[in-house]
């Protein structure tokens, strides 16, 4: 169905999670087998996977460079700052295996992005941030704000959510310095989206668009939702 409702010359599906590759590289290898047997002539596929990279190990690497995967991974700066969010069951940091998961993905040749979730804390870290991602070699950089609900706390939203004002100082102090040294090497998405409006595009991120609901969601039980920002019993649309 997601197919037939395609109308662009490329099909796109995203995997997403939670963490996504827990569902197993046999579960990959068959949704591939079936996008490629369903695939009408003239049509291009396209997967893009979302990751902590904590599982990744050569077997998979491989897979995603065969199948030409996008893959995003979730990064939120230097150790101390990544650390402070992302822990293992055993409350160790991760920052060491998600290194090493980014690591193989650039050695077998993945087109990879880092995904830097932007909390009240690396918010006042935007240099230090930028820069690492730079020595890594990082091309595609998404920076998405921490916005936690928690009704009964002050605004509505708990202490570790980046205030509004502080997101935007992090994203204009990575501007200037994107600005001055990196624009054609380093994309950023924010960045793009909003140049779109100066050259008259049209926007390609949903949330910038005049009318969002282009990206359906179904979830791991069949529920399916026009947006992942409202998955939430009044806005189900149905089950697959």
């Amino acid at each position: 169905q997601h197919i037939d409702a395609t109308t662009d010359e490329t099909v796109f599906f995203s995997w997403h999670g939670g963490e996504p590759t827990l569902a197993g590289l046999a579960f990959y290898r068959k949704a591939v087998d079936l996008q490629k047997r369903m695939l009408p002539q003239g049509k291009r596929l396209l997967n893009g996977i979302q990751t902590n990279g904590t599982l990744l190990d050569e077997e998979w690497c491989q897979f995603l460079a065969r199948e030409n995967f996008l893959a995003g991974i979730s990064l939120d700066g230097p150790e101390e700052l990544h650390d402070l969010h992302r822990k293992a069951r055993h409350g160790n940091g991760t920052f060491n295996e998600v290194l090493r998961g980014y690591q193989l993905l650039r050695q077998y040749g993945v087109t990879t992005e880092i995904l830097c979730v932007v909390n009240a804390f690396n918010a006042g870290y935007p240099l230090e941030t930028y820069r690492f991602f730079k020595a890594l070699g990082a091309r595609y950089l998404t920076f998405l704000p921490l916005v936690e609900r928690e009704p009964g706390l002050p605004g509505g939203v708990t202490p570790s959510t980046v205030p509004a004002v502080a997101f935007g100082r992090f994203l204009a102090t990575i501007f200037d310095e994107w600005a001055e040294h990196d624009i054609g090497t380093v994309t950023i998405q924010t960045f793009e989206e909003a140049l779109r409006t100066a050259f008259d595009q049209e926007h390609t991120l949903c949330i910038f668009k005049a009318e969002c609901g282009g990206v359906p969601v179904v979830e791991h039980n069949g529920d399916v939702y026009s947006c992942d920002h409202y998955v939430d019993p009044a806005h189900r649309l149905g089950n697959l």
